[in-house]
Formats: structure tokens, sequence, C-alpha cells
């Protein structure tokens, strides 16, 4: 049933709430009371309840919390575990929410590429499974250079171009203690599959694809009743030569007939599968070669990183979005914020060098970083040497940063950012000449505010 917006006393259940999550929710809490249930992957001793987790009996004890204390309704934004949880929890509970096969056939990347095949295949991409076990022999004949990821995982860990056999040999040899990670982390996904979705086959393995060249980008948007909604486009920017990311700007310069080509792949895609409520994103290139959209990926939740970016620069809050769609709520009736930035990205700080020593900022920097950059947001990633080799072998850099920042424009933008680097003593992510951005935020505002699914896909 429909509910009106407005303000919301009923509690929430927020599964696995952390990061970027945690901040926009905690701010939502007296409006939208919550409770949580979860564990940090990457925090001891939190994480050491992988070693034990099973969703359905997290989902059993997450649906005796949630009478106990009156919730109803779940969210989460988590890749590896909380959408799944979530879409369980919801049904179990007889709530609104995404359903499970949908965030299934999202999330097991071979599946999702044989579900596109059939209903936009000019979207799509050749694609294989790779036929061989956790650290086993990689069989021979096949084409080079390919991108091997894994069928089911999160973070673009062990996502990379490999150039010719030897070269996935070695991507492929994993310690006792990886391969013990990775199982634990595909595991809790599979028992699911092989009784929801069994078609899709299993989700221990890789696979690989054919390599892809263009910008990238990330379409957002959501579900309501089956209805589709749009939210934006955002410009993933790669560090140069690389796979790894740099930078994700608001709004987008992605032309407006591409925009509209994207959709109709996605729209395309959540039909087949059932996609009919929730927020979702597509990640996809537009192959400058052939004008071709080609999806990289689907994401039945939120991009929980780029909320901050729509808030800035729309006004619109997507942790609230995600609240009213849990409840049944229609989020067109939501209010919007003032807009507080012409433009806004997300700063990606990234050592391709493991020999280098990253420095985090000081209290006294971080006090003149807060007093020149009161909108700033800014997370720091120290790690241990031993965790920055790992980072290197499964992502090719070591991520030690992230900062938000809003400018009026994009060159004051830059700007802003390089300034508040130099404050951190960190290399500003900005490497090439921001000048052809110019006129990026009159560029597009006026989307149409949502298409219909029948309508988008006729």
């Amino acid at each position: 049933m429909t509910r009106q917006a407005g303000p919301h006393r009923d509690k929430t259940l927020v599964l696995f709430n952390f990061d970027w999550d945690a901040i926009e929710f905690a701010k939502l809490a007296a409006q939208w009371p919550q409770l949580q249930a979860g564990f940090d992957l990457f925090t001891f001793p939190s994480n050491a309840r992988l070693a034990w987790f099973d969703i359905d009996r997290f989902c059993n004890l997450a649906a005796l919390k949630a009478r106990i204390a009156g919730a109803t309704a779940v969210v989460s934004n988590h890749e590896q575990f909380g959408a799944l949880s979530a879409a369980l929890l919801a049904e179990k509970m007889g709530w609104p929410g995404t359903p499970v096969k949908a965030v299934l056939a999202c999330q097991h990347k071979l599946h999702a590429r044989e579900v596109l095949q059939r209903v936009a295949p000019e979207a799509n991409v050749p694609f294989q499974r790779l036929q061989a076990q956790y650290g086993g022999d990689i069989p021979e004949g096949l084409t080079f250079p390919a991108f091997a990821k894994p069928v089911k995982a999160a973070f673009s860990v062990l996502a990379r171009q490999v150039n010719d056999h030897q070269d996935l040999v070695r991507h492929t040899r994993f310690s006792t203690w990886e391969k013990w990670v990775i199982r634990h982390l595909v595991e809790p996904f599979e028992k699911i599959v092989r009784k929801r979705l069994p078609e899709a086959g299993t989700a221990h393995s890789l696979m690989l694809e054919e390599p892809q060249r263009g910008r990238q980008y990330c379409l957002d948007g959501y579900f309501y009743e089956g209805s589709y909604r749009r939210l934006g486009v955002v410009d993933s920017i790669m560090y140069p030569g690389t796979d790894a990311f740099m930078r994700f700007d608001y709004p987008s310069r992605l032309p407006e007939a591409l925009r509209l080509q994207a959709e109709q792949v996605a729209l395309k895609f959540m039909r087949e599968i059932g996609f009919d409520h929730g927020i979702f994103n597509m990640e996809f290139i537009h192959d400058e070669q052939t004008g071709q959209v080609k999806v990289i990926e689907f994401n039945p939740r939120m991009a929980a990183q780029f909320a901050d970016l729509y808030a800035r620069v729309d006004g619109l809050n997507l942790h609230t979005i995600a609240l009213a769609l849990a409840h049944g709520i229609d989020p067109a009736e939501l209010p919007r914020a003032a807009a507080t930035a012409g433009c806004a990205s997300s700063f990606v700080y990234r050592s391709f060098d493991p020999t280098v020593v990253i420095n985090m900022p000081t209290p006294a920097q971080l006090q003149e970083y807060a007093r020149h950059f009161p909108d700033g947001l800014l997370f720091q990633y120290p790690k241990l040497p031993g965790q920055i080799q790992r980072d290197f072998k499964w992502l090719n850099s070591y991520r030690y940063g992230i900062m938000h920042l809003g400018g009026d424009d994009p060159p004051a933008l830059k700007r802003r950012c390089e300034q508040a680097s130099a404050i951190l003593g960190w290399t500003p992510p900005y490497i090439e000449d921001c000048t052809h951005l110019a006129g990026l935020c009159e560029q597009g505002r006026d989307w149409p505010a949502n298409i219909s699914a029948e309508g988008a896909n006729g």
C-alpha cells in the first residue's frame, strides 16, 4: 500500500551500516528512527564474524530483532551482504523491497551477462566463465587481452586486465589465507543462489570479458511500484593508463541522447529480471568508436559514495529516498533541499608505487583543512605494509584517501581540490587539464523527471 511522505516515526532496520551510509543515515535518525544490524568487513574484530556468517541465519536473527523493536522496514546499500539480506528480510516480513531474484540476477555477474545478451545484445560484450577453480590450472586456448573479474565480488577486488596466459596464471595464484577469504566472501551468496537462482550456476568462479575502451559512467535510478524514475548520471574518471578510479564527477557531461540510450538498456534488463522496487545503478562505457553504450555491470542498490554529490548539486537526498522506498512511500513526494554547489566530485587518492610511504595528515593539517574547507568530506585509509601489499596484488594500487568537495564550476572545483590536497600533503587526483569541462554544470539540467518502464522500452 502506498504511504504518504511526511514526519516518520516507524523504525527502519539498517543493515551493514558503515562508511558513507553511517554518516548519511545518522543525519536522518531523528526523522527516521533506525536500528542497526551487521558487521564491518574491514575492521577487526568485527570482521571475524565472516568465519561463520550465514545469510539465512542472519536474516532470522534480524527478523527477531525487528519484531521486538517494532521495526517496519529494512534498507541496505552494502554490496557484499547487505542488499541481498535486505531483500530476503523484506520478503520474509512482507515489507516493501527489491525482489530477491532480481538482486541475485544483478550480483551474479555471469548470469547478468547472459540476461543482457537476451534483451540488449548490442550493449553486451563477449564473455565466458573461466573454467578453473581458485588457484587451479588455467586452460589453454583463451583469447587475450581479457578482463578478468569474479562472478561475485565487491570493491573491484581481483578485477583487472590480463594480457596473456602467464599474466592470468599470476593473477589467480592465491595464498591459503587469500583463498579462505575469497571463499567466505562468496559462500553466503552461493547458498542463496543454489536455492533461488540455480540456473545461474556457481558463483565460486572468475569470468573473462572482452576489454572495453571509452569513457565510463554510472546511471542512477530507482523503481517505485514498477515505475522508473531517473536520478542522474555520474562520470567515472580513471587515472590515465589504468582501470583505477581517480574521480567521480557530477553532473555528467554525457549527451542526453546517450543518457536515453543507457536508460533503454537498463530498463530492458531490469524488466527482464523483475526489478520493480528499489534503487539501482548501472555502470557503463560509451564506446566512442561505435557510439554504443556498453554495460559493465548492474548493482541492485544505491552507489552510496555518490549520494553526497547529488545532495550538493541537486539538493536530493538519496538516503531519504532509500528510506521512503523501504516504507512504501513515493519518493517523488519528498521535498528537496537547496543546492550548495554547481558541481561536485569524489576525489580518490591512490598510490601506484608500493615502495612509497604515504603519510596521513597530522592533527594540525586536519584542523587547517577543516578551517578552509568546512564543506569537505574526508576519509582516510591508513594500512599496514602487509595490507598495502595485498591491495597492490588485488587492485594494482593503494587507495589511501577520498575527499568530497563542491564548487561553483569545474575550474573552481579543481582549484579547491588542489588547495585542499596541498594542506593534506597529498597529490591532487586531478591529473588532466580541466578547462574542457567548462560549461559542464549547465548541461543536461532539464532532464525528464521519470520515464515509465513501458514507454521507455516500447
